[in-house]
């Protein structure tokens, strides 16, 4: 089904009485009144090179679908299982569908002031820190109309908090398991390291359906405090038939680094937007993005890192492989605002095209405001490398075998960042489910 985008409305008062029949707290409730008065007035997104007038962001079945919840490990479905290490996991958190189905969280990691819980819970927890830094710092409620119906449809999420000078050893993951067609994806994250403390967090974004009519419509904010670090790493892998909207930003203050590695894997039409702000001197951040399209999947990639601290770095790392009649338009932004002296902008884009009606494009994009800086970026987008394919068979390695070590060659940058083995797993089965079946 698609829509006209000025035809739909919010359902203003539904929204509300929803929110408050769900005893949701008042800070809670003032976001979603902000975001459904300005609605209306606020401009949609318009992603370079890709036509979303027809696209339907918004009918859904059900504001929230309750699904089942999980007492122990032993209890999740085997297809959440089969991404964490049940021996070893400290820190997890399953949502399922729209519910928070299971935690667990080190005891020491609770006596040091950690907070991993349900974004909604949390908004009722610890307002002062919601208040601060939710929609506030990185995405904000009227920055589009997407945003705004995010902040209104708010239906799932996590809250990660690492206090002062805490370092955090294990990662924390997070599963979302999707496996209800009526379930629409409304989920925030919002990850904040104070001064001095470091975060590794893994999410999984996992259905078990062929297809649902759904909307996605997921965003994180990661704000890194002076000189802390955070390690941010992602599988999503929904189904075909799912338009989706995933804002990803980051916001890094002074010696803060911020580190992305992505594996973009639904089988969705899907508008990407991850962008990094360098805030602070000496700040850093590496983006590494990898993504599989196939069929007749379109998506939009707008990855941007934005510099206005001095001495900041910031490196952009993309490969995607396309087949069947996938297209995919890949943009990557450096951009060194004045005052950033010394700064460092640096990307690479490539895609590898597995069929001569699959589309990929790379468009690399330097915008620099100051003198004093190094900048760099390279593109490319073609087809294996039959010297590659050439030197493999020449030892005995048949061709679809060799298409298959490139193809893994090719994408090993990001999936190798992955920080959890059970990811770096489910992601090269993934790859092998959309390239090589």
């Amino acid at each position: 089904m698609t829509t006209e985008l000025n035809a739909f409305e919010l359902n203003k008062e539904d929204i509300i009485a929803d929110a408050t029949a769900r005893s949701e707290s008042e800070f809670l409730i003032s976001k979603r009144k902000e975001a459904v008065e300005k609605f209306d007035s606020l401009d949609m997104i318009k992603p370079d090179k890709t036509k979303v007038d027809k696209w339907d962001f918004f009918n859904i079945t059900s504001p929230v679908v309750e699904s089942s919840t999980y007492n122990t490990l032993e209890e999740l479905p085997e297809g959440v299982k089969n991404l964490i290490d049940l021996e070893n996991v400290q820190n997890i958190y399953v949502q399922h569908n729209n519910t928070p189905a299971y935690l667990q969280l080190d005891e020491d990691l609770k006596n040091k002031g950690v907070i991993v819980e349900n974004i909604i819970e949390a908004s009722e927890n610890h307002p002062e820190l919601l208040e601060k830094y939710f929609m506030t710092e990185g995405v904000k409620v009227d920055e589009n109309k997407l945003a705004a119906y995010h902040a209104a449809m708010l239906n799932g999420g996590v809250f990660i908090y690492v206090p002062k000078d805490v370092i955090i050893e294990e990662p924390i993951q997070s599963v979302v398991l999707h496996d209800d067609e009526t379930a629409s994806l409304f989920n925030h994250v919002l990850v904040v390291a104070d001064e001095g403390s470091e975060v590794t967090f893994v999410e999984n974004y996992f259905s078990n359906l062929e297809s649902s009519t759904e909307k996605i419509n997921i965003i994180s904010e990661v704000i890194a405090n002076n000189n802390a670090k955070i390690t941010y790493g992602s599988v999503d892998f929904l189904p075909k038939e799912m338009t989706g909207y995933v804002n990803r930003r980051g916001v890094a203050f002074d010696d803060a680094n911020i580190d992305w590695a992505l594996g973009l894997m639904n089988d969705s039409n899907i508008i990407y937007d991850n962008t990094t702000y360098l805030m602070g001197d000496r700040s850093e951040s590496e983006l590494k993005i990898v993504h599989v399209g196939r069929g007749e999947q379109t998506s939009n990639f707008t990855t941007q890192i934005i510099h206005y601290g001095k001495e900041s770095n910031g490196h952009i790392l993309k490969h995607g492989v396309m087949k069947d009649k996938g297209s995919s338009i890949f943009n990557g932004i450096g951009y060194i605002k004045h005052g950033a002296t010394k700064a460092d902008a640096q990307q690479e884009s490539r895609v590898l095209m597995l069929s001569g009606d699959a589309r990929g494009d790379a468009n690399p994009i330097l915008l620099i405001d100051e003198d004093d800086v190094t900048a760099g970026h390279a593109a490319s987008v073609g087809r294996v490398d039959e010297l590659q394919l050439f030197y493999l068979m020449s030892r005995g390695i048949d061709k679809k075998e060799a298409e298959r070590l490139v193809i893994h060659g090719f994408l090993d940058a990001v999936v190798s960042a992955l920080p959890i083995e059970k990811v770096k797993k489910q992601l090269k089965e993934v790859i092998e489910l959309k390239v090589l079946s």
